[in-house]
């Protein structure tokens, strides 16, 4: 990090960054602020400690529109896919992102060609909240096709982000870095297609290093487009889903899926995704255990678990203790 940055360390430009920012309407998030996205972040801070090298949490965040950072990342999905798409990807992207954002998720993407501009369109056409994180400035204009949808996004509750302060063009270097911060803000990404090599797969890959839900769009088996899906489906990378009730249960998101899905809402239990379900189910009333032993009783990876834990804690299920995790009695 040091050797990247050197060579500019000497550069003051604050005062033109905030001026620029205040000209795009945009403004600076730092960890300090309430809408820090905190939360999500967590999964990176702990990859960090594993030894993961994209695991790199950003100092700050510019953001354009009116919506908290905060808000616009709770329970968040990335709808991900080939700039090149096809009608069928960018047709499920589009139906997939209406789907979750009509019922009060916020999909996020990387405002490109393809299937992140049918999935930004798509989540606007339900109402919902999107947000586009960019790999330049948010006052860059890119891509120049995608001007008036970027302008949509912060007309329409959503948000613009980057990690790029004002007047920082578009880099090839700078997607992939894009890549890894959708993966860190989102509790969960869906790649709807993908080549062979792809940014998405790489923004899949990541977000799996960070512990965050992987899913894929399966396509045709003659499509060059839906090999990547193929291929993270094949290696155990990634979830199979094909709907938005998969995708939900999935990522987990409690109180959500259950409202349309039939026989659902008998118990509190019946909101949990079926991985939150096992760890759930893996704790104990009145002895806590580790995370590890968690893992072990549930089956499920310790990285998920990890994950989960946290998540089940928010929501009621689950208590951490000093010597580690215990059942909430009430959700017994």
């Amino acid at each position: 990090m040091l050797k990247a940055t050197e060579a500019r360390r000497e550069y003051d430009l604050v005062a033109q960054d905030f001026a620029r920012a205040a000209e795009a309407g945009a403004r600076l998030v730092v960890p300090e602020d309430d809408e820090w996205p905190g939360w999500p972040l967590l999964a990176v801070d702990q990859a960090a400690r594993r030894g993961v090298a994209e695991a790199v949490p950003p100092l700050a965040l510019w953001v354009a529109g009116e919506v908290a950072l905060g808000t616009a990342t709770d329970r968040a999905v990335a709808v991900v896919g080939a700039r090149a798409a096809t009608d069928y990807g960018e047709h499920h992207a589009a139906e997939l992102a209406y789907g979750l954002a009509g019922r009060g998720v916020p999909v996020f993407s990387g405002a490109a060609y393809g299937i992140d501009g049918a999935a930004h369109r798509g989540a606007l056409a339900a109402g919902g909240v999107t947000a586009a994180v960019l790999g330049c400035a948010v006052d860059a204009g890119y891509p120049a096709g995608h001007v008036g949808l970027l302008n949509r996004i912060v007309r329409s509750g959503g948000a613009i982000v980057s990690e790029y302060p004002p007047g920082t063009p578009p880099a090839r270097h700078r997607f992939l870095v894009r890549n890894r911060l959708i993966a860190a803000l989102t509790e969960g990404t869906v790649v709807v297609e993908a080549g062979q090599r792809s940014g998405a797969r790489n923004t899949a890959s990541t977000a799996g290093a960070f512990g965050k839900i992987v899913m894929a769009l399966p396509g045709p088996v003659s499509s060059a487009m839906s090999v990547g899906c193929h291929e993270l489906i094949r290696d155990s990378r990634a979830t199979l889903v094909s709907t938005i009730d998969q995708v939900l249960e999935t990522v987990g998101h409690f109180g959500i899926a259950e409202d349309t899905a039939p026989g659902r809402g008998k118990r509190s239990t019946d909101r949990l995704g079926p991985e939150a379900l096992r760890t759930y189910e893996a704790l104990a009333v009145r002895a806590e255990r580790s995370d590890a032993e968690i893992a072990v009783e549930a089956g499920i990876p310790l990285r998920r678990v990890r994950a989960l834990l946290p998540a089940l804690e928010i929501d009621g299920f689950a208590v951490r203790g000093e010597a580690g995790w215990r059942r909430r009695r009430e959700s017994a």
